[in-house]
């Protein structure tokens, strides 16, 4: 059997290579979006293609010939949209799923093959590292289980995909340390943009945040 893994963080992509790969069956990774055409795919012929972590936007003609599987890391139908993780840092919450589903046209609306909980403790780059461990099993289950997908149930809630202007503190109001805390290390991730303050020309960005007491201790990064 041959599967596809279409990803281009690098955190899932060193799980595909330490971990999925050796799954039974053979693997095929994609990285780069350009590469992800119905004439690659048609050279394949994969029985599933995992999406973890992706973010840009399938074609509908893979969508309709070949069974895409997304990985979005809220309780859909809560949390549909973009950055689901900051978005539930932001808000709060400790905890959410990762929900495995069926990728259609319409945005993280299809039916539901699993659902996996996970910590929103730490930072941003933390529960990405984490999660890209769940997902791995995730997709053991899948190939291995092949469960049948059932249809959302609950309210549809929508997140909006955060833009880097919204990383800027002096446009944020913190009510409490705590969220302050949690804005810091909601942004901390790899290839996302960290908060930060403008001073001239400078850009004083913060990241690694240590909450204590009412304190926040960070690590500071200065560039022009």
């Amino acid at each position: 059997m041959k599967y596809v893994v279409s990803t281009i963080r690098p955190w899932n992509i060193e799980i595909f290579k330490k971990t999925i790969s050796k799954y039974p069956g053979k693997w095929y990774l994609i990285s780069n979006p350009k590469e992800l055409t119905l004439k690659t795919l048609n050279e394949i012929k994969p029985k599933y293609i995992f999406f973890p972590h992706w973010s840009e936007i399938v074609s509908k003609d893979i969508l309709e010939k070949y069974e895409c599987i997304g990985f979005h890391e809220a309780d859909l139908p809560y949390g549909r949209g973009g950055s689901p993780v900051q978005n539930l840092i932001l808000l709060g919450k400790n905890k959410s799923k990762i929900s495995a589903f069926h990728m259609t046209d319409e945005l993280d609306s299809g039916e539901i093959y699993m659902k996996t909980n996970i910590s929103l403790k730490g930072t941003a780059q933390e529960i990405f590292e984490r999660n890209a461990k769940i997902v791995a099993k995730m997709i053991k289950r899948i190939i291995s289980k092949k469960p049948e997908r059932k249809s959302q149930k609950g309210k549809v809630i929508f997140f909006k995909r955060r833009t880097p202007s919204q990383s800027d503190i002096s446009k944020n109001i913190f009510e409490s340390t705590n969220e302050f805390y949690n804005f810091i290390r909601a942004l901390d991730a790899n290839t996302y943009p960290k908060a930060f303050l403008k001073s001239g020309n400078n850009r004083i960005e913060f990241f690694n945040p240590i909450k204590k007491g009412r304190k926040i201790i960070c690590n500071i990064q200065i560039t022009k």
